[in-house]
């Protein structure tokens, strides 16, 4: 569709003004690379075309068909689109969704005819898409960008044109720029997967106004997760300061707004999102280097003050440091620079400063520990001349040992010269220092989100299937009741099932109930109201805190019931709960979540207490967790530096064990699509303990009425647990199928290494060497959605564990045929395994309704052959390889052309060994 060698415009005319006409010129431009159709039927010829009164009428075979009528005959258009055999479909018309019902209605009518012909649209409302590398402007814009390496997709289509208009002038070159328009069909998900294997694309700009549902939420995570790691993907998300839901009946409900849950998405998949369209191609002129920053720790060396001030403070505001010098550096710079400099960062080099003191200034820098990058600013004064201390800069520059940005202040010819130089270098070069600094941040954010997806997480020793289906029960019977507030005491059950650790506690009818509690806990207590009605209790008077005998018990019982009968006289009353209180607090904090509309379920950390709304210190991630995932979220906020260093005659808090808690509380959250909000606040942290002293949990009362699917609040898919299977082998040896996970790295490193030379040839069409951390996340790291990898865990005599051997799935992106390959470990072989783990992906294949399975065989490996025979596969050799087929639906498995088996090899990143593409400095050159 993209690539088109046949295009029909259908709604093609002459007329002046027209889009039928723009639309047949721009194609026109590219004639010699595609034969093009107009399909009109009140005219002959277009432009010198013979015109067809239909698609129908037309010879060839359609790849791309762009329709310009009136909205109300699209559907009729389409239709025909369909029966012709058309591949994809451009929709420039208007008048759908945006004009309201009648508009909705047609676009269902196009909904269904493209189901029921399996067609490809995009649009409606939209200007269609141009790739000016293949010379196609399949648009009504009377403009053509430069061929370049960045993709920009738009949703607005205003807006778009607006930028293609700059980016001309500024000769930024594009793979791809497209208007998304309503996402009848095409989205962001299908784009980026698109673009993910576009060999013209090098980074993928997005202007996102929002994402329609949770179900194309999930497409567009998936999809960015998986080329996120080989090209950057720079977004710009409007609405910032939208406010968050006041109608929410918990702290994390009220705490957690739209844009926040976005910006969390973007980190998960390793995005990043920018906040000025400038910002999206100044970052798509940097994030495309291996050498991004270690830290936020910058440098700035400047031969004016006022600039590198101005710096200083874009740095504090974008979350960053200015790095503290070493005194070694401290020492070298007062014996290179006059007496009367800065003494410190900004190093400030004075106005008269010539090449050499530039020079000697960055040198020190570029050697200093503490410096994670440098920004160098130019003002045009004093001995250094703007070209030759440029080409003085390249040259330390390109030794790559630290990120370099520079700032060419004023105007002029020497300095445009200047910029000129470093562009040609491939070093970023800005106008004003605030640009440059912020990109240097976008660098170190990115580096970040990236580092999500690289990190190996520790093993926490967490039972993925805990005992719950009896609180399934539970929620089930609340929702019966009228209830969507669960009590405090059946909170505790779910805290228990998923070892979240709470202080003893019991539910008291009366105050005989409440001594009797309290006499085998232990003093002092708390006594919290228990009421479907009331969310916090502090604010009606439903806590008494600190009761430390009999006397207080009973006087503090009936004080509450006192207090809830003036502040709250119509709220039901199921008791009131006895809980030990936790008499030493180090910290308090919250842990939450929230059930977002489109990327579901949300889980926030942060300070916690009475105060939390106030202070609103927190982070939020997306389910599931694991160790990494978890200690990042806390590392986002402002009470991590206390948890981890402590503060005055506070000690530090066991970081590990709170990490685990998290993932064992993102497990609950995992498991349980009907529950809407929840606090635990405060999560007290007491010396080396935790405690959940309050917690509420608030159900969805629609989920419960929508029977909803397990995993349906995730964009996320979770660890698949049904895959986990004991398998006895044939000398009777027990191993564990399950799915890998990023944990296993260790046990995948060991497996390949100790492969035999032929083995590793076999399963990776080469001898592998070096084994390294970026493969083994490949191979680790995956999405469940898209690949399944199923491991054989063998424990051995002396408790240690191994992988044994992999089956592994990878899907293409029709989600009709999938990839596999098996591999054992050489010990392991010839005892059913390699049988066992190519029928589990089998069996994983048809339940997510692939068509096809294949794999690419080297024709010396005979067992792997004959195995595939004796399970039902086709066999097919070609001149290198043997291509092994399978239909899951039954009958004759249709043939893939070796061309095309050819060309998938070749873009394969999990089966065959291919380290991810070095990043080259992209064309493009960032805005001035």
């Amino acid at each position: 569709m993209f690539d088109p060698e046949t295009v029909a415009v259908i709604g093609a005319t002459e007329r002046e003004g027209s889009v039928g006409r723009a639309i047949m010129e721009n194609l026109l431009l590219g004639k010699e690379e595609r034969e093009i159709f107009p399909v009109n039927p009140n005219r002959e010829t277009v432009l010198g075309l013979k015109c067809y009164p239909s698609i129908k009428d037309v010879p060839k075979h359609i790849d791309l068909a762009i329709v310009a009528v009136p909205a109300k005959i699209v559907p009729k258009i389409i239709e025909e689109c369909g029966e012709a055999g058309v591949d994809g479909v451009v929709i420039i018309s208007a008048g759908f969704r945006e004009v309201g019902e009648e508009g909705k209605k047609l676009e269902k009518q196009i909904e269904k005819i493209k189901e029921k012909y399996n067609l490809r649209i995009l649009g409606p409302n939209c200007f269609g898409f141009i790739r000016p590398h293949i010379k196609l402007n399949a648009t009504f814009l009377r403009k053509m960008p430069e061929p370049g390496q960045i993709a920009f997709i738009s949703q607005s289509g205003a807006l778009g044109s607006a930028i293609l208009d700059w980016a001309i002038t500024a000769h930024v070159g594009f793979s791809m720029f497209i208007s998304l328009g309503s996402m009848l069909d095409i989205d962001f998900g299908d784009l980026i997967d698109y673009l993910g294997e576009d060999p013209y694309t090098k980074s993928i700009l997005i202007y996102m106004e929002g994402i329609e549902d949770i179900k194309r939420a999930r497409k567009f995570m998936s999809a960015a997760r998986g080329f996120a790691r080989t090209k950057p993907i720079i977004i710009l998300k409007p609405g910032k300061h939208e406010a968050g839901a006041r109608a929410a009946r918990s702290h994390t409900g009220a705490m957690v707004g739209s844009f926040e849950v976005y910006d969390a998405a973007f980190k998960r998949v390793g995005a990043i999102r920018v906040d000025e369209i400038e910002d999206l191609f100044n970052c798509a002129s940097v994030l495309d280097s291996r050498y991004l920053p270690a830290g936020p720790r910058l440098a700035i060396v400047t031969n004016a003050g006022g600039p590198g001030v101005i710096a200083a403070d874009v740095v504090i505001d974008y979350g960053g440091e200015l790095a503290k010098l070493s005194e070694e550096s401290m020492d070298t710079l007062n014996s290179i620079l006059p007496p009367h400099w800065s003494k410190g960062n900004p190093i400030d080099v004075i106005g008269d400063a010539d090449v050499e003191r530039y020079v000697g200034a960055l040198k020190v820098c570029l050697n200093d520990p503490n410096v994670d990058g440098i920004v160098v600013i130019y003002t045009p004064q004093g001995a250094a001349k703007p070209k030759e201390l440029a080409e003085a800069i390249i040259d330390l520059a390109l030794e790559k040992i630290k990120p370099v940005l520079t700032v060419w202040m004023g105007g002029g010819a020497e300095i445009e010269d200047a910029r000129k130089l470093f562009f040609k270098n491939n070093i970023p070069c800005y106008s004003t220092p605030e640009k440059a600094v912020r990109t240097y941040m976008y660098m170190y954010r990115y580096k970040r989100n990236l580092e999500l997806l690289y990190e190996t997480p520790h093993e926490l020793s967490i039972d993925l299937a805990p005992p719950k289906h009896h609180l399934k029960i539970l929620i089930r019977r609340a929702l019966s009741e009228g209830r969507e507030v669960l009590t405090e005491d059946e909170v505790e059950r779910f805290l228990k099932v998923y070892g979240i650790p709470a202080p003893p506690a019991g539910l008291a009818k009366n105050v005989g109930e409440a001594l009797m509690i309290a006499s085998k806990i232990g003093y002092p207590v708390v006594l919290k109201i228990i009421s479907p009605d009331i969310v916090h209790k502090t604010d009606v008077g439903g806590v008494i805190l600190g009761i430390s005998n009999e006397e207080e018990l009973r006087k503090a019982f009936n004080k509450i019931l006192e207090n809830i009968r003036r502040n709250h006289p119509d709220a039901r009353i199921e008791g009131i709960y006895v809980q030990k209180m936790v008499t030493d607090a180090d910290y308090e904090l919250i842990l939450g979540s929230k059930k977002d509309p489109i990327f579901g379920s949300v889980i926030l950390f942060g300070a916690g207490g009475v105060g939390v709304e106030v202070f609103r210190d927190y982070a939020l991630g997306l389910p599931p967790l694991n160790q990494v995932l978890a200690r990042r979220i806390m590392e986002e906020t402002k009470i991590y530096k206390l948890l981890k260093n402590g503060h005055r005659n506070k000690p530090p808090v066991n970081l590990a064990k709170l990490e685990e808690i998290m993932v064992r509380f993102s497990n609950m959250i995992v498991d349980f699509p009907e529950i809407k909000e929840v606090d635990i606040n405060p999560l007290i942290a007491s010396k080396n303990d935790f405690f959940a002293v309050d917690a509420r949990i608030i159900l969805d009362t629609e989920a419960e009425k929508k029977k909803v699917e397990p995993h349906s609040n995730l964009v996320i898919m979770p660890y698949p647990v049904k895959y986990i299977t004991p398998y006895t082998l044939k000398d009777g040896t027990q191993v564990l199928l399950r799915p890998i996970r990023p944990e296993d790295e260790p046990l995948e490193f060991e497996l390949i290494k100790n492969l035999s030379e032929e083995t590793k040839r076999f399963r990776f069409f080469q001898v592998i060497k070096d084994i390294t951390h970026d493969m083994l996340v490949r191979y680790c790291n995956i999405d469940y959605d898209r690949e399944m990898a199923i491991i054989a865990e063998y424990t051995g005599p002396d408790g240690r564990k191994r992988n044994v051997g992999v089956g592994r799935l990878i899907m293409d992106l029709t989600r009709r045929r999938g990839e596999f390959a098996v591999v054992v470990a050489d010990d392991f072989q010839g005892k059913g395994l390699g049988t066992k783990l190519v029928d589990m992906t089998i069996q994983i294949a048809d339940e997510k309704g692939l068509d096809t399975i294949y794999g690419i065989v080297m024709p010396e490996n005979v067992r792997m052959i004959e195995l595939c025979k004796k399970l039902g596969f086709n066999i097919r050799y070609t001149s290198e390889e043997v291509i092994v087929e399978l239909n899951l639906r039954g009958g004759r498995v249709p043939e893939i052309p070796e061309a095309e088996i050819r060309t998938r090899a070749k873009k394969r990143t999990y089966l065959k060994v291919r380290p991810p593409p070095e990043a080259k400095a992209t064309e493009t050159k960032p805005s001035a």
